[in-house]
């Protein structure tokens, strides 16, 4: 009995040496941390292109490309000096091999025979995904185009244009009577509304620019089915006033495009002259050519002429009859409307001039003015048209330019279709017409679209570059140009799910997605380094036990210890996949603010994770064996590439 509680408590000895044990975790380390290097290295370079966006696009996506670069930093130097360290502490005692685990074990028998029938089927498997990536391209050629997916701002923004010679009193009551309209939808809780210029120099807007921001209420006191999108078509239905024309947007991207662009719809067309009457022409003749666009809509064209101005022209021979000169006329006139300063207050350090001048009864009419009474030595008071033509005359309401050059504009917002397609039916529509610009003028077109064509400009032209960068790190990272085109192929076949994926959930295509392949071409590549590991891993395997010549190798040897290479050693390739859906697919299903930019930067990372996984688990370990086979054939042994060291 002693004998028996003694070999229960009696310690086993160690089934490795601590010399052993570390020699393994050292050649370990090596095998794997070389390709999680670069492959960290790879996915920073894939991020290149998002440091190259300025603008708007930049100032959105800086922060998350700065804020991954600097993770995947730390991460590439923890892989090489602090994971080998932590593994030495905590690896210890007898470990279970991975078919020891049920998940593993499953998941291998699984894949194993399916590997298998892919080596089998190679013709098949290879046009089938040659299909699949064809069929994107009409795909992605059907999808709209957008710059930044719309952001909710849970708000909206009316801004509705009146002629521009409106008075204060009439710009007043439309915009009571706005307001009141406005309030009676129900899902509507506060109305706040503006006529002309705030009390700010940054803000030029004139008297005629009404700006109502709308407040709603939380989507749960809303009526049954109702959107954002029919709140807005039925408020615009029940606000149609003579000589006034409608416009819908939201209060901080408005700001957006007037700070940056200066125009405040979605897209304007900007018209270019050296003649303001010729400039509003111009701009009527572009307004009639769009009209009917689908997806255009709160067309109109920027007031540049119908402004009224008082004009006062003394008349100097009446002035020396009456005894009086230019100075006393000028004196009364500014006096009576502008206001005449007659002292100061003084608060605190502040100064401030006290002015006075006639009641609004009394100059709110030309009949009025024209009887303002100006004091003459000789005939007592005489009214100001004795000495002067008081009329109204035509002028611009307000002057714009672009580079010193005089600019009128055509604006619109997009409703109901994506961005890209309606204005370039617009240009086309534009184009057709003749007539329409004389010489010395021009368009050129603003607003969204201009920052639309700016990032894909620079997206266009930076994404080869970073393709090339990626593909040298692969050839440091395996010596070997074949290896490297192994790995970097996982990223057209990427795009396939990400393609299907943004498709089918019916998202444009903007600099958001562009941002969002970007970073799944990163974790592509990745995982296919992995599998490539794995391979050559199996390939040394090989090499070892039947020595390198093609008269020891045969096919079902390459193809045994491909099969063996791809499946043994899934379970770390299946990890890299899932710890990026797992950390994705949340967004899905997520709600409120921000959501709606969101969703489409991680759509095609999901699709394309997926699509990518399927084709490293699959096709990847066919080319390679394909290669394989080529070499022996070619060259009578392998080229295995040492990826450890």
């Amino acid at each position: 009995m002693i004998k028996w509680f003694k070999n229960i408590f009696k310690k086993s000895p160690d089934w490795i040496s601590e010399e052993d044990r570390l020699a393994v975790i050292t050649k370990s380390s090596k095998q794997v941390s070389r390709g999680v290097f670069f492959a960290t290295v790879i996915i920073i370079t894939s991020f290149l292109p998002v440091f190259m966006l300025t603008g708007q696009e930049g100032k959105l996506f800086h922060p998350l490309a700065y804020t991954k670069t600097f993770i995947m930093i730390v991460d590439a130097l923890l892989v090489i000096t602090l994971a080998p360290v932590l593994i030495s502490f905590f690896m210890k005692g007898k470990f279970k091999p991975d078919n020891a685990n049920p998940v593993n074990r499953v998941l291998e028998k699984v894949y194993e025979p399916v590997i298998r029938t892919v080596l089998k089927w190679r013709k098949t498997t290879i046009a089938i995904n040659v299909i699949a990536l064809l069929i994107t391209i009409p795909l992605l050629k059907n999808l709209g185009t957008e710059f930044i997916p719309p952001l909710d701002e849970q708000s909206i923004l009316f801004m509705p244009v009146t002629l521009p010679d409106v008075s204060n009193a009439e710009a007043k009551r439309i915009l009571q009577v706005q307001d009141k309209i406005i309030k009676s939808v129900p899902e509507v809780d506060k109305v706040l509304g503006k006529a002309g210029r705030a009390n700010t120099a940054t803000d030029n807007s004139p008297i005629s620019m009404i700006e109502t921001i709308i407040t709603l209420k939380p989507k749960s006191e809303w009526r049954k089915g109702i959107t954002k999108k029919d709140i807005v078509n039925e408020l615009d239905a029940k606000l149609q006033i003579p000589g006034v024309v409608n416009g819908w947007t939201q209060p901080i991207i408005n700001r957006i495009n007037m700070l940056a662009t200066g125009i405040r719809t979605d897209v304007g067309i900007k018209v270019f002259g050296q003649n303001l009457d010729t400039i509003a022409a111009v701009s009527e003749k572009v307004k009639a050519a769009l009209e009917g666009t689908p997806g255009v809509s709160d067309l109109f064209v920027e007031p540049i002429t119908g402004g009224k101005y008082l004009s006062i022209d003394v008349k100097r021979a009446e002035l020396a009859r009456y005894g009086l000169n230019v100075d006393d006329v000028n004196q009364v006139v500014e006096s009576a409307l502008g206001g005449a300063t007659i002292g100061n207050t003084i608060e605190g350090r502040q100064r401030f001039s006290i002015s006075v001048r006639l009641a609004q009864e009394y100059r709110n009419s030309v009949e009025r003015i024209q009887r303002i009474p100006i004091q003459s030595a000789t005939f007592g008071e005489v009214p100001l048209s004795a000495v002067a033509d008081v009329k109204f005359e035509d002028g611009p309401p307000m002057i714009s330019s672009d580079n010193a050059i005089l600019r009128g504009a055509v604006m619109f917002n997009v409703r109901d279709r994506d961005l890209g397609s309606t204005v370039k039916d617009a240009m086309e529509k534009l184009n057709k017409e003749k007539g329409v610009l004389p010489e010395g003028y021009f368009l050129e077109w603003s607003g969204q679209y201009e920052n639309l064509i700016r990032g894909k400009q620079t997206l266009m032209w930076i994404a080869p570059v970073v393709l090339v960068i990626i593909f040298f790190s692969l050839y440091f990272a395996f010596h070997s140009v074949r290896e490297a085109f192994l790995s970097l192929i996982t990223v057209p076949f990427a795009l396939i799910g990400g393609a299907y994926m943004i498709y089918f959930w019916g998202v444009n295509l903007s600099v958001g997605v562009a941002v969002g392949f970007i970073a799944l071409f990163g974790i592509a590549v990745e995982t296919g380094i992995v599998m490539v590991i794995y391979l050559n891993d199996a390939m040394q395997q090989l090499i070892k036990l039947k020595g390198n010549s093609s008269e020891t190798i045969t096919k079902e040897d390459l193809r045994e210890y491909v099969v063996h290479g791809a499946a043994k050693r899934l379970r770390p390739k299946l990890m890299t996949v899932c710890v990026s859906l797992f950390g994705l697919v949340p967004i899905l299903w997520a709600s409120g603010v921000g959501v709606d930019v969101m969703q489409p930067i991680i759509l095609p990372m999901i699709g394309g994770v997926l699509t990518s996984s399927t084709h490293i688990l699959l096709v990847t370990p066919l080319i390679f064996l394909m290669s394989k086979e080529y070499e022996l054939r070619k060259y009578g042994k392998l080229e295995v590439h040492d990826v450890q060291h």
